[in-house]
C-alpha cells in the first residue's frame, strides 16, 4: 500500500490528452495544457445518479452509479482535453484534402464528436468480444479436444471460470503493455503519475510544490486501474455461479452480472482506500502492480497542470477529508 498518510481525500482524478480531471466533493476540473508556458481550466458538471436517486447512495448499489457516473464524467472531460489539443496544435499550412474538405463540409464542429462516439462504441464491443466471448469461445475448443469436460458439473464450471479470468487478465495486462509503448499513450500514462503523486502530497499535509510532488510514489489504492484487476478477480468468483452448460449464453449472463460485480469491486476499493491493514494491502497488491504499467514518472510539466487541478477543486471546509491520523 505505500507508505501512511497524514489524512484520506475523497479527491480522485483521471488523466488526460495533455492534462488532467479531478473530481472532488463540490466540484470537477479540467486542467490541459495549451502550450510551453499556458494552461487552461475548466470546470465540469455532470448530473451525478447518487444526488438525484436514494438508491445509489446505499452500499453496493453506490458502486454501480460510481461507474456511470465516471465514465460520463471522464467521457465529457476527455472531450474537453481532445478539443483543446487540437486548438493548441501547430497545424501545417497546406491544402486540406477532397475528403477533408467533405468531412469539414458535413460535419462541421461535430466531427471530434462523431468520431469519439464511434471510438467509443468500437472500444466497447471490442472489450466485449475479447473479455467475454474470446474466452468463452476458447474453452468450447478445448471442450472438443478433452471430452471430459463436457460433461459439466461443478469442477467443469470450477476450471472454466478459472480459465475465463486468467485468460482476461492476461489479455488485459497484454493490452496496457502494448499501449503503453505509444508515445501519446506514454504521455497520458505520465499525467496518471502526476495525479496519484499530487494526491498524495496533498494526503501528506506538504505543500503543493513541483519539488513536494515529485517525491511522493505514483501507486495509489484508489485507481481506476486497481478497480479493473479487482473486477477481473472477481469475474473468476462471479463465474463459479454461471453453469458451463449453458453454452452461448454464459458469457451473455455474465455481461448482466456487471453490475453485481461492479457494486462489490467499488466497495472494495473504497475500503482500500480508507484503510491500511493487511486485509486492504492484499486486496490492493494486484492493482498496485498494474499500475507500474499504467502510471509512469511525470516531467515538471505535467505535475504543474496536476497541481493546477487539484488545487481547484479542495474545499475550503474540508469536506473531502474521509479520514485523518492513519
Amino acid at each position: 500500500m505505500g507508505k501512511k498518510t497524514k489524512k484520506i481525500t475523497s479527491i480522485g482524478g483521471s488523466a488526460l490528452i495533455e492534462g488532467i480531471m479531478m473530481r472532488g466533493p463540490k466540484k470537477n476540473t479540467v486542467c490541459v495544457r495549451t502550450g510551453k508556458d499556458t494552461l487552461y481550466t475548466e470546470d465540469v458538471e455532470v448530473p451525478m445518479l447518487s444526488k438525484r436517486f436514494k438508491l445509489f447512495r446505499v452500499p453496493f448499489f453506490r458502486g454501480i452509479a460510481g461507474l456511470i457516473d465516471s465514465m460520463r464524467l471522464s467521457y465529457k472531460s476527455l472531450m474537453l482535453s481532445a478539443d483543446k489539443a487540437i486548438e493548441s496544435a501547430e497545424i501545417e499550412d497546406e491544402e486540406p484534402s477532397k475528403f477533408e474538405k467533405w468531412l469539414d463540409e458535413k460535419f462541421g464542429d461535430k466531427l471530434m464528436k462523431i468520431l469519439m462516439v464511434f471510438a467509443s462504441v468500437l472500444g466497447v464491443a471490442l472489450a466485449v468480444g475479447l473479455f467475454f466471448f474470446l474466452p468463452w469461445g476458447l474453452f468450447e475448443l478445448l471442450k472438443l479436444l478433452f471430452p471430459a469436460l463436457q460433461s459439466g458439473g461443478e469442477l467443469v464450471t470450477f476450471w472454466q471460470s478459472v480459465f475465463e479470468g486468467v485468460l482476461k487478465i492476461a489479455l488485459f495486462l497484454l493490452y496496457i503493455v502494448i499501449v503503453s509503448q505509444t508515445p501519446d499513450m506514454k504521455r497520458v500514462f505520465m499525467y496518471h503519475g502526476a495525479e496519484h503523486k499530487t494526491i498524495f502530497c496533498y494526503e501528506n499535509d506538504e505543500e503543493l510544490t513541483v519539488a513536494n510532488v515529485r517525491k511522493q510514489i505514483r501507486f495509489h489504492p484508489r485507481c481506476g486501474t486497481s478497480f479493473m484487476v479487482i473486477m477481473l478477480i472477481l469475474g473468476i468468483l462471479v463465474g463459479l455461479f454461471v453453469p458451463t452448460t449453458l453454452g452461448f449464453w454464459r458469457p451473455v449472463i455474465k455481461i448482466l452480472l456487471i453490475p453485481v460485480t461492479c457494486g462489490i469491486g467499488y466497495e472494495l476499493i473504497k475500503l482500500c482506500g480508507r484503510h491500511d491493514n493487511t486485509f486492504t494491502r492484499i486486496i490492493a497488491a494486484p492493482g498496485l502492480w498494474a499500475q507500474r504499467i499504467t502510471t509512469k514518472e511525470p516531467d515538471d510539466g505535467m505535475i504543474e497542470v496536476a497541481i493546477a487541478a487539484i488545487k481547484a477543486v479542495i474545499p475550503d471546509d474540508g469536506s473531502d477529508i474521509i479520514n485523518c491520523g492513519c
